[in-house]
């Protein structure tokens, strides 16, 4: 059976490599792809297109990662910005927005992953907290600038996480400093960490699953598989 077509976003900045100093380039951390062929998927990269690309694009897909990144705008979502959020990456929202709600749409299995679950919620109507220790009191989810922590969560029973995951507490990797406020409607919170962040979500019917940790960044494959699965048309 033919390997399903995953697409993994991925945003434009300035790289080095070689003889090339600071050269624009179209960016994704080596986890993601990797994970998805490591799941029996292949990788298709997408960087920021024109939105009203989006539908196209989508259409030719098996799956669908949107990957994580800085911060949403957050006039997205009807809020003015903290100072301590990233400068708006304005082509990349416009474009990850434009391909989540074509996916939904289309209805194509859709892993969002750390700003791609925040996406996830916007789209559908919710918003975010834009500075997460203020509300929960300590760094944990993001406890180094430029490296990964760790931290537990417990997947909420009934979910199709805990399907996938169970529902003992797990050790997943992190980094973020926003998280989900008021939920988007129709989706459904799946898992929490120790202090209440909301760290999955996920909608009923199809294949639609996102988390708020770094799942490129450890070895559990589960739910990437699961991705794979859902775009072979294999999900039970």
């Amino acid at each position: 059976m033919a390997r399903p077509l995953i697409g993994v976003s991925t945003y434009y900045n300035n790289a080095s490599w070689r003889v090339w100093k600071d050269e624009p380039a179209a960016l994704l951390p080596i986890g993601y792809p990797a994970m998805v062929q490591a799941s029996g998927g292949i990788a298709a990269l997408l960087p920021p297109d024109d939105p009203a690309a989006a539908a196209e694009t989508v259409a030719r897909l098996d799956g669908l990662i949107i990957s994580g990144g800085p911060d949403v705008d957050p006039a997205r979502y009807g809020a003015s910005r903290d100072p301590r959020t990233d400068a708006p990456p304005v082509e990349r929202d416009a474009w990850e927005l434009a391909l989540i709600a074509a996916a939904l749409h289309q209805d194509l299995p859709l892993f969002g992953i750390c700003r791609g679950m925040q996406l996830l919620n916007v789209v559908c109507g919710g918003d975010l907290h834009q500075h997460l220790p203020d509300l929960v009191g300590s760094e944990m989810h993001s406890p180094t600038p430029g490296v990964y922590g760790s931290h537990p969560v417990t997947p909420v029973a009934g979910t199709r996480l805990a399907e996938l995951l169970g529902t003992e507490t797990l050790d997943v990797p992190t980094y973020h400093h926003q998280s989900v406020d008021r939920l988007g409607t129709g989706l459904t919170v799946s898992a929490h960490a120790a202090d209440g962040t909301v760290e999955a979500v996920e909608l009923e019917g199809g294949f639609t699953v996102a988390v708020q940790w770094h799942p490129e960044q450890g070895t559990d494959l589960r739910l990437t598989r699961a991705l794979v699965r859902a775009a072979a048309g294999a999900y039970a």
